[in-house]
């Protein structure tokens, strides 16, 4: 084993790295917002500490270690600011494929919850990331948060170690196909309100932003308000998975907002069925935030992937997206099923497990491999 003196780096004096997920691009520090965000390099050496710097007021940060491709660990972060060992002991000729990613997602429900890092240090030396030949968006709820994806069936903690950004469809699915892959999500939000009816509690609406759905003057400090960069990383398909909370809010009460009375609330007509002009009201949401991604995304193939959870929205994500190829004649849009839940497949808190999300991936990328250009 080297003896050699660690070195230790600011992530801004690293040649070779490539962050993933998205970000201001300040390095100094790194903030990372989004479940799947990552930091990942290829490094030679026996030894890897990176230095991050962590605050919550509720919910730590969890983050998974990948070598290699292979999740070596995972860890709960607590407060404060200090150096975590990645490996050590390795040998110090071979190159390592590193990759340390952020498990949970960003936390609009606490507003001190922050992942920076700072540096690393290390006895070896910094190669070149290459780069994937695919982009892959996925927007989401809990679902793409990847809530319940590992934990027992039993588990009804609504907590942070629930929360997986590995045993997810997503990465899954981006691994299947050699992609790079970016995550927006927050559980219980849909395209038009939350699982509680709750208007302002819609992905849409934020999209614009670095991580617009984050809250208070901290987020607004670190720059997560910020007008995203979309000329920088242009996916080549974006994966809408929203509509399961909509679909939810049609059997939850009224939502009430207590400083001006306003109320909101997605009706049911008397035999239980969805009523029709309330529908209709999450068709032009969708169809919107169909238009609002094409305005930002110019090539992608549009994707409403929808199913995990069953399907009682999936003829309203039908309509919305009919209705927006009629009129604008984009041709590269599509609605794709995944497969329900079951017994067998189901997760902590009643979610997708990850047999679940497997299922899901395999399916997507398939889908996604014929789509996707040569």
């Amino acid at each position: 084993m080297s003896n050699t003196k660690l070195e230790v780096y600011p992530l801004s004096g690293i040649d070779y790295l490539k962050v993933h997920g998205r970000t201001t691009g300040n390095l100094s520090p790194l903030t990372l917002y989004w479940t799947g965000s990552a930091l990942e390099f290829n490094v030679n050496g026996s030894e890897l500490w990176i230095e991050v710097e962590v605050d919550y007021d509720h919910y730590e940060p969890w983050i998974s270690v990948l070598i290699n491709g292979v999740t070596v660990s995972r860890q709960m972060l607590i407060a404060g600011r200090y150096w975590v060992c990645l490996f050590r002991g390795m040998n110090e000729i071979a190159i390592k494929s590193v990759r340390v990613v952020k498990d949970l997602q960003a936390m609009n429900a606490d507003p001190g919850c922050s992942l920076q890092i700072h540096a690393v240090k290390s006895d070896g030396e910094f190669r070149p990331v290459k780069d994937k030949p695919y982009k892959l968006e996925f927007i989401g709820d809990s679902i793409t948060s990847g809530e319940g994806a590992i934990g027992a069936k039993a588990e009804e903690d609504w907590i942070p170690m629930w929360f997986s950004a590995i045993h997810n469809y997503s990465m899954i699915a981006a691994e299947a196909l050699n992609a790079e892959y970016r995550v927006i999500s927050q559980s219980g939000w849909g395209v038009l309100t939350s699982w509680d009816n709750n208007p302002r509690s819609n992905i849409p609406d934020y999209y614009e932003q670095v991580c617009g759905l984050l809250t208070g003057d901290k987020n607004k400090a670190l720059g997560a308000f910020e007008e995203n960069n979309f000329a920088a990383w242009q996916p080549d398909a974006i994966v809408i998975n929203l509509g399961t909370n909509d679909g939810g809010a049609f059997h939850t009460p009224e939502w009430r907002d207590e400083s001006t009375g306003e109320t909101f609330k997605q009706r049911l007509n008397e035999d239980g069925s969805y009523r029709e002009e309330d529908l209709q009201v999450f068709e032009r949401a969708a169809e919107q935030f169909l238009v609002k991604l094409r305005k930002y995304n110019a090539h992608a193939h549009l994707v409403w992937a929808y199913g995990m959870l069953g399907i009682p929205m999936m003829p309203a994500i039908y309509r919305a997206v009919d209705a927006y190829v009629k009129k604008t004649g984009d041709r590269k849009v599509s609605v794709f099923q995944l497969p329900t839940i079951t017994d067998e497949t189901v997760g902590a808190r009643n979610h997708p497990g990850v047999l679940a999300h497997q299922h899901a991936a395999n399916a997507l990328a398939g889908y996604l491999k014929g789509i996707l250009p040569v």
